[in-house]
């Protein structure tokens, strides 16, 4: 069904600046998705001169070594006619599909069923091998081509649109960040670049346990059953955006530890762990962990506004007080952040709402691109056999 295309044992030292005309695919560059769906945009490697067999719209490149086994085989697949050579380099299998279409072949080898095939014949520790023979020997039930095309066709369409879906989430992300830095001041200055219309009166500077009253949870002992399996939302630091928590606990469990209830609407901010930094806003009635801090504020200052500047001083924030990737934020700490806020409260909310607008159209993409993703994955399980 497939014919053996030529390989070479083209490492990184083969590269050059030179418009030579010839590009070449690693292994690597397979893994980390440089050459996935090849067309001429793709960022491929210039090499040098030299005699190669050359590879066209259709061929497939497999990497024959990964660092874990549902890496192994991963394919790569020419899309298009190339306005320049291509070259199969280290680390790869080279095939052409005779009797199969290629697309479909391509997502074949995406799928668990291949995967398994990969882990049962692949050989290696730390790093996992395949060979031709064993590629070739995988045995499976295929439809008819002209089903092979319409199934190709349309994964291909699905993922055309989580690609146009990606950017725009990105587009959307990047747009963001670049509101936050010109809806606050900058340091050493007391008003925005940008602002709304009507609003001219200077930010005033105020720590946030001026504004605010804050406190942290704990956690019920965790060899206690009784405090366990309630019907009290357990928020830990990764599910402070969530609304919904994998643990719940007990009106026992929260009078016999240091665990705090939290309110909707509550500021959640993430003191330490991988998550340190991170702020949102709860979406639930819940008990919070002693990774968190609850923020309430005194008055009616708009806590959305104080959330897009926790975002923004983020970076700033680790890089002052968690040096290292050592050491935890702390209620105290936290107290003792000076921000600015416009006097005018009707300036904090439309500022506020501008920005959950935004993350709400950006939340909308994320969505969408989990839906899609979804869907092609359980295509992929449903549609090969």
């Amino acid at each position: 069904m497939v014919d053996r295309l030529k390989s070479y044992s083209l490492s990184r030292d083969v590269e050059t600046s030179e418009e030579t005309g010839i590009k070449y695919i690693h292994y690597g560059d397979i893994h980390t998705k440089v050459a996935d769906k090849i067309t001429r945009k793709s960022n491929l490697p210039t090499i040098k001169n030299g005699i190669y067999e050359s590879l066209q719209k259709g061929d497939l490149i497999l990497a024959d070594a990964s660092e874990d086994y549902q890496g192994i085989a991963t394919p790569s697949i020419i899309i298009e006619d190339m306005a320049f050579q291509i070259v199969a380099g280290l680390h790869t299998i080279a095939i052409r599909p005779i009797e199969v279409d290629s697309i479909y072949l391509y997502y074949l080898i995406n799928t668990q069923t291949f995967r398994r095939h990969g882990y049962r014949v692949g050989t290696g520790m730390k790093v996992f091998g395949i060979s031709v023979k064993n590629i070739m020997n995988f045995t499976t039930l295929f439809p008819s081509y002209e089903e092979q095309v319409k199934t190709g066709s349309l994964l291909l369409r699905i993922e055309k649109t989580i690609a146009l879906h990606q950017r725009k989430l990105e587009t959307l992300k990047q747009l963001k960040k670049g509101f936050l830095q010109k809806l606050f001041p900058k340091n050493q200055e007391n008003v925005p670049e940008i602002r709304f219309a009507n609003f001219q009166e200077e930010w005033e500077q105020r720590k946030l346990g001026e504004i605010t009253e804050s406190y942290s949870g704990g956690t019920p002992g965790a060899g206690n059953k009784m405090y366990y399996g309630g019907n009290i939302p357990f928020i830990r630091s990764g599910e402070i955006n969530d609304d919904k928590t994998e643990l719940f606990i007990t009106e026992e469990g929260l009078n016999n530890s240091s665990a705090k209830m939290v309110s909707k609407g509550d500021i959640l901010y993430a003191l330490y762990g991988a998550t340190s930094g991170e702020v949102g806003i709860s979406k639930i009635n819940g008990a919070i962990n002693q990774a968190i801090l609850a923020i309430k504020l005194k008055e009616d200052d708009d806590s959305y506004l104080i959330t897009q500047w926790f975002k923004k001083q983020k970076d700033s924030i680790i890089a002052t007080y968690l040096q290292g990737g050592q050491g935890n934020l702390s209620g105290s700490i936290v107290k003792e952040l000076t921000l600015q806020l416009p006097i005018d409260k009707n300036e904090q909310q439309k500022i506020g709402a501008f920005f959950k607008s935004l993350d709400d159209t950006i939340d909308l993409h994320q969505n969408k691109l989990e839906q899609l993703r979804n869907i092609k994955n359980g295509l992929l399980q449903k549609m090969f056999i």
